[in-house]
């Protein structure tokens, strides 16, 4: 049964992969089980479940007697689908870096601003080393994400730290892609400083303007790179 498990689980991963780099493109249809089957050196019970587990994730449409149809998993796909991509994450692409920055444009104005309010000395705290900050992409990375986890945490909807740990595996690779370039290492310290600022007042409106802002300028400069 374990092993049964093992191979499915990689099969599965292995479709998703696929899905993902284009492989199967969105409307195509997957290979029909006999072929899988022979494909991955399993019976077809294997690749049945395997096909059951992608269409609960979003990522096709079974049919019955006819070959599953690739869902477009940015559209028809779930929680379990961004899972999914979490856990293939080297087949990310510049584009889902700049997913992921819109989403935290959406969510870290509030959970920044909340966290200053409940939570002000500890903010600061998290800002007073600013200037052993070393200026790699690699040091921002780690700051970064420490920032951002931290002041989820410090906010009131435990909601938003949940969201912020289901991208632990992937966010420092590409976070450490974003801060490669030197301006956006330049706009997140301007961003770090304002913010320190704006704790060390308890300035709750400061700190969520600046938070919008920022995280609405860095998703402006990511798109103007990829022109």
């Amino acid at each position: 049964m374990k092993e049964k498990e093992r191979s499915s689980d990689k099969i599965e991963n292995e479709l998703i992969r696929s899905i993902v780099a284009g492989v199967y493109s969105v409307g195509s249809t997957l290979p029909p089980e006999r072929e899988l089957a022979k494909e991955f050196g399993v019976g077809r019970p294997t690749i049945r479940e395997v096909l059951q587990r992608l269409g609960r994730g979003g990522w096709i449409t079974g049919r019955k007697r006819m070959p599953a149809v690739v869902n477009d998993y940015w559209r028809n796909g779930n929680l379990t689908t961004l899972v999914n991509i979490i856990e293939n994450h080297h087949t990310l692409t510049d584009e889902f870096i700049m997913y992921l920055l819109e989403l935290r444009s959406s969510l870290a104005p509030t959970y920044i601003r909340d966290a200053v309010t409940f939570n002000q000395p500890k903010v600061v705290a998290l800002l007073a080393n600013l200037e052993q900050l070393e200026d790699s992409a690699e040091s921002y990375a780690a700051f970064d994400w420490n920032l951002q986890k931290r002041c989820a945490g410090l906010a009131v909807n435990p909601i938003f730290l949940l969201i912020l740990n289901s991208f632990d595996s992937i966010y420092l690779d590409m976070a450490k892609r974003y801060f490669s370039i030197k301006e956006h290492r330049l706009l997140s310290f301007d961003f770090y400083h304002g913010l320190l600022k704006a704790a060390l007042k308890g300035d709750v409106m400061e700190a969520e303007r600046l938070s919008t802002t920022t995280m609405a300028k860095s998703l402006e400069i990511w798109k103007d790179r990829k022109k």
